[in-house]
């Protein structure tokens, strides 16, 4: 595949459609479709790989609007249409054209009630059906792979002297799946397995770039406990992230009710937040930022609809990471004392997350940013 170009100065999507052949991934269901790009007209061929079939969609654009047609429905004996096949077909559209705020669609009518009943379409007042980026791009069972099929009941219990919900079991395994169109390769996020996993994170913790900021030096005898301290706790969970299933980040993500964060302002039970280093040196930089930092985003908000804020408390001379933030939608509320250094309360809100489509990588930040330039 030809990925999108992209530089450490330019990190935009292209905004209409190529002549050339673009292939592209999805994993809507936890099942791998592909999809192909052809004409000046984007006709859409989806495949799914592990039937072999295809199932063949025409995408056009005309006055500003994306209309997206299931060119089977007129033959004589069409395939059977799955919804996972639309929505594939759905975040195929989505991500050609980045920008686009809605797509006007033609389905079977045997996905109409489905795809209406869960938000994937919403009814107009003459009667057609309108996608809207800002619903689909909720629709967890396209990227997050978890297995729940409602939010996790409340129970609120009191720990270590905090009330708070009671929180799902830990997942295992992979937990997001995302193909990312401007690197051409796919990002997921894993739990950690501390067997298999801890000589690599010996190795990051031990790099110079990420002890000056994490500070957690030591033998892997200490990264062992440290790990299995991680795994006890109902609040944290440990992940690793992956290009194409190669491991070159650690991410912790939290529960802010039972977190250190708490105390320093206003927080929601369903409130999240996370850490991260990336301790492949070859991965850093605006390339792969651009594509982990929304992830990690987007994953924590499909993972608990409830959840309406992700906070983050970065080092406040980090530079490089407040500007990261600012440019993917955190806002940098207030400077304040941790016993350990001086952070930087950073919040990213899930509607103006969704309806920013922050997703997207930006060249410039939006009105609402913070600049740190």
């Amino acid at each position: 595949m030809e990925p999108y170009r992209i530089s450490e100065q330019s990190c935009a999507l292209p905004s209409a459609c190529s002549s050339t052949p673009v292939n592209m991934l999805s994993y809507p269901d936890k099942s791998c479709y592909r999809t192909i790009y052809s004409g000046a007209q984007a006709q859409l061929s989806l495949q799914a790989d592990e039937i072999g079939k295809q199932s063949i969609w025409h995408l056009s654009q005309q006055f500003n609007e994306l209309r997206l047609e299931w060119r089977e429905a007129h033959s004589k004996s069409p395939e059977r249409l799955t919804m996972a096949t639309f929505l594939a077909a759905l975040e195929a559209a989505f991500t050609h054209f980045p920008h686009q705020t809605k797509i006007f669609v033609s389905v079977p009518k045997q996905l109409i009630a489905e795809s209406y009943d869960s938000g994937v379409l919403v009814k107009t007042s003459d009667g057609s059906f309108i996608v809207h980026a800002e619903l689909f791009w909720q629709q967890a069972r396209v990227w997050h792979t978890g297995t729940r099929l409602q939010a996790y009941p409340l129970y609120l219990v009191i720990s270590h002297g905090r009330r708070h919900p009671l929180r799902p079991p830990k997942p295992a395994g992979t937990v997001y799946r995302r193909f990312i169109a401007w690197l051409g390769r796919t990002l997921s996020f894993r739990t950690v397995d501390i067997d298999s996993d801890l000589v690599r994170f010996n190795r990051w913790m031990n790099d110079p770039v990420v002890a000056a900021f994490w500070q957690e030096t030591g033998d892997l005898a200490q990264h062992r406990a440290y790990l299995e301290g991680i795994q006890a706790d109902p609040h944290v969970i440990s992940l690793i992230s992956c290009l194409d299933d190669e491991p070159f980040g650690y991410f912790e993500i939290y529960w802010a009710k039972e977190n250190r964060i708490a105390p320093y302002y206003d927080v929601d039970d369903f409130d999240r937040g996370w850490h991260v280093l990336i301790g492949e040196s070859h991965f850093r930089g605006k390339p792969f930022v651009t594509a982990w930092l929304p992830s990690i985003s987007h994953y924590l908000f499909l993972d608990d609809d409830r959840t309406q804020r992700i906070v983050i408390e970065p080092r406040s001379d980090n530079s490089k990471m407040l500007r990261n933030l600012a440019q993917c939608g955190y806002a940098h509320l207030k400077e304040f004392d941790f016993p350990h250094k001086r952070a930087m309360l950073g919040m990213l809100l899930r509607e103006r997350f969704f309806a920013e489509r922050l997703w997207v990588p930006r060249n410039t930040l939006s009105p609402h940013s913070v600049s740190l330039s």
